[in-house]
């Protein structure tokens, strides 16, 4: 799948006088599906900008899905006042979804890192057109444990076997709990929350997994 070049966009979030500051890069021939891609907490320096945000929208890309990744309010170029209220993130991810959904003809999927994974998890249950999840070092604090079991399609979670925040045992069981067996967990030896190993292998999972068709 040919990768067209990226633009820079502005996504308007309903109610608000300001738009939040984000990249799409588009998808050439077919009728590409689309990911939106979250970065981690805006309060600890997560942007758009971050490398494992970069690589995640990568593998979406390399597997044929146009991508939205954005600033939370308040971060970089994005209006607003910076926040980590899980409410507002919601409003956030919902914003660049639904610019997404004007954009991409084919099945939707929600992707984020860290606090943008649980936000994706939240906001994906109330969109019919998602069909995917992937989930990388979700802490499962910030996780809406009904809202991952009650996601109608596929998830995959990638994280590192370091990681303190998403220790690896707490997310399987949360993932046992749930009734579907379309949820899959990838533990990348040696990496912690922040990937300054094992980088390249969010892509290579997340590719290999969107390859296998999962739905």
């Amino acid at each position: 799948m040919a990768i067209a070049l990226e633009k820079m966009i502005a996504i308007p979030v309903p109610g608000a006088p300001w738009a939040l500051e984000g990249i799409f890069t588009g998808v050439a021939g077919g009728e590409p599906g689309g990911a939106v891609v979250a970065a981690p907490h805006p309060l600890y320096g997560g942007s758009m900008d971050s490398p494992v945000v970069a690589e995640l929208a990568w593998a979406c890309q390399s597997a044929g899905y146009a991508t939205v990744r954005f600033n939370w309010r308040g971060v970089g170029a994005s209006g607003g006042e910076l926040s980590g209220d899980p409410a507002l993130a919601d409003a956030d991810y919902a914003a660049a979804l639904a610019y997404l959904e004007e954009t991409a003809s084919g099945p939707l999927l929600a992707a984020g890192y860290s606090f943008g994974a649980a936000a994706a998890v939240r906001v994906a249950r109330t969109s019919p057109r998602v069909r995917r999840l992937v989930l990388v070092a979700p802490p499962p604090a910030l996780l809406d444990a009904g809202a991952l079991a009650g996601f109608r399609g596929s998830a995959l979670v990638v994280v590192g076997s370091r990681d303190s925040f998403a220790p690896t045992a707490e997310l399987a069981q949360l993932l046992g709990e749930s009734d579907r067996r379309s949820r899959a967990m990838e533990v990348i030896p040696g990496a912690d929350h922040f990937f300054a190993s094992g980088l390249a292998d969010i892509s290579r999972l997340a590719r290999a997994w969107l390859d296998e068709g999962n739905l």
